[in-house]
């Protein structure tokens, strides 16, 4: 086997049918992609002929690189190495009298490939007549070893070639869409814009099947934010090195490619500095750096327009959901704001129990506790919910909830009722919101973190895992709050002494995997809060 990209013509006299002009033929392109051409024959005379006959030819700027196999064998070989082969010619006795008609078979059964161009060359025709090869093999053209002259050599392997291409193009519309509509699935799952821009790196690299250089940047408006005019969101690749920097001033070309793609706003190909160009509906505009091997041809180009397309869609639809739920904790924070003004004694307690919801789940879920229920969802959200779990207490009046005493027992029935009125109050506004929500993951919180592990907390008396994980998570933490900080009737505990409470109130009232993972963080010492002594 022997591999060659052909060089510009040098000697054509075996052009025996043709007046052909030496200065006709133009050097291609060296950044282009060669087309792969695979001559099968078990005769070496017949390589170097074609070799001879074939030198100095492209097609559309691109060379031809020229692959021998010298049997059957050889050529399946190098099929499955080179899964781009365009054009195979094809000699039928080679090791066998029907050595080349068997690999036809082999490479549209067996390897799938339905693309690759396939001249069937014989100098015994009668071995393989004609009609009879046409009709039950899969090939493209038929030719008899004496009648390809170098003009007919080279008319069969353009025409095979522009047919190859067509075929690929087809092919590549087609995987380029469905990925598309993968990708842009994919993106609209994200919810960071980072994370988003990362997601767009990696599917620009899926799209193309090219390597993972890449860097995205979105253009700041406003030079008095502090932030640099092209701020880099994402990398890959060799560009890694850029994260910590956060702009382009160490890739001053590159930077002006950018710069040239915002004020054109359009898409750049100018190899190998190709920027894509992608605006959105809130007027923000990024712009995507990344490194193919060779120039895009037509259907790749038109593939990332529609790409962008959906990218800009994509990322509009993660604008309009981080207004949204930075809407729903703008209220979050309001109803707990509202619960804790008249409990003035709480201080931070609802922010504290906020970042030890957070680190406590977080802990649970590296534990691989309650793996199905540790969803993304609710891992994002459990912090934030947490914060409304007293907001049932805006029902009770003053004087219980402003006592500084033991409460009697008329007034800790009194006091309970907080838990079910905020649920209450919660539930009903969640029903106005699809699927889960702070509102939905608040009422479970404030109606159930004062439910037991064993049944005997209020006010349902749920048991075990009836209780609502949340909930489960936000009563360990707010008795450990309340006991390590000062109230009105107590001074605060130790970190010592709250522990020992905690792990022993494990499997009456708190659920045991909340109280592990809290007593990790403790040891650990990895509370996000602080506590005074």
């Amino acid at each position: 086997m022997s591999t060659e990209t052909l060089p510009p013509d040098e000697d054509n006299w075996l052009l025996d049918d043709s007046d052909a002009d030496g200065d006709a033929v133009q050097r291609p392109s060296e950044l282009r992609k060669p087309w792969k051409v695979l001559i099968v024959d078990d005769e070496k005379d017949v390589h170097t002929a074609t070799r001879i006959a074939l030198r100095g030819i492209s097609y559309k700027e691109r060379p031809l690189e020229l692959i021998s196999a010298y049997s059957g064998a050889e050529a399946f070989t190098e099929l499955q190495r080179h899964s781009d082969i365009a054009l195979i010619m094809l000699d039928v006795v080679m090791e066998s009298e029907d050595a080349g008609l068997r690999l036809v078979h082999r490479i549209r059964g067996e390897l799938g490939n339905g693309v690759v161009r396939i001249v069937l060359r014989t100098g015994q025709p009668g071995q393989a007549p004609e009609q009879e090869v046409i009709l039950n093999y899969d090939i493209n053209d038929y030719k008899t070893k004496t009648e390809l002259t170098t003009q007919k050599l080279f008319t069969t392997t353009i025409a095979s070639l522009r047919a190859y291409e067509n075929l690929v193009s087809l092919e590549k519309n087609r995987q380029g869409l469905a990925k598309i509509l993968e990708s842009a699935s994919d993106l609209y799952q994200l919810h960071s814009l980072r994370e988003f821009a990362s997601g767009v790196l990696r599917q620009i690299s899926a799209l193309l099947d090219i390597g993972t250089d890449g860097i995205l940047c979105v253009r700041n408006e406003n030079h008095h934010s502090g932030r640099p005019e092209l701020e880099i969101l994402a990398v890959s690749g060799a560009y890694e090195y850029l994260a910590e920097a956060g702009d382009l001033a160490n890739e001053p070309h590159l930077a002006a490619v950018f710069q040239q793609v915002f004020q054109e706003k359009r898409s750049i190909y100018q190899h190998p500095y190709d920027v894509l160009y992608i605006t959105s509906r809130n007027r923000r505009e990024f712009a995507v750096h990344f490194m193919p091997q060779w120039p895009l041809d037509g259907v790749e180009r038109d593939l990332l327009d529609v790409f962008c397309q959906r990218i800009s869609a994509a990322y509009d639809n993660l604008y309009l959901y981080n207004q949204l739920r930075s809407a729903q904790e703008a209220t979050v924070v309001a109803l707990a704001d509202l619960a804790e003004f008249r409990d003035t004694d709480t201080g931070d307690h609802v922010l504290r129990v906020q970042k030890l919801a957070d680190a406590i789940a977080g802990e649970m879920l590296n534990q691989n506790h309650y793996p199905e229920q540790m969803t993304r969802e609710f891992m994002d959200m459990v912090g934030m919910a947490s914060i409304l779990h007293d907001i049932g207490k805006v029902a009770i009046p003053d004087s219980i909830l402003l006592k500084p005493g033991k409460l009697d027992p008329e007034e800790r029935t009194v006091m309970e009722q907080h838990a079910s009125i905020g649920s209450q109050i919660l539930d009903k506004s969640a029903k106005m919101v699809e699927g889960t929500s702070y509102l939905s993951l608040g009422s479970e919180i404030a109606g159930g973190h004062h439910e037991h592990f064993d049944g005997n907390g209020y006010p349902r008396k749920l048991k075990g895992q009836d209780i609502p994980l949340s909930a489960r998570i936000v009563a360990v933490i707010d008795v450990f709050d309340a006991l390590l900080n000062k109230r009105p009737y107590k001074e605060p505990w130790s970190m010592e002494d709250t522990m020992k409470y905690i792990n022993s109130r494990a499997g009456s009232q708190f659920d045991p995997l909340v109280v592990k993972a809290l007593a990790k963080l403790v040891e650990e010492d990895r509370l996000p809060v602080q506590f005074g002594e």
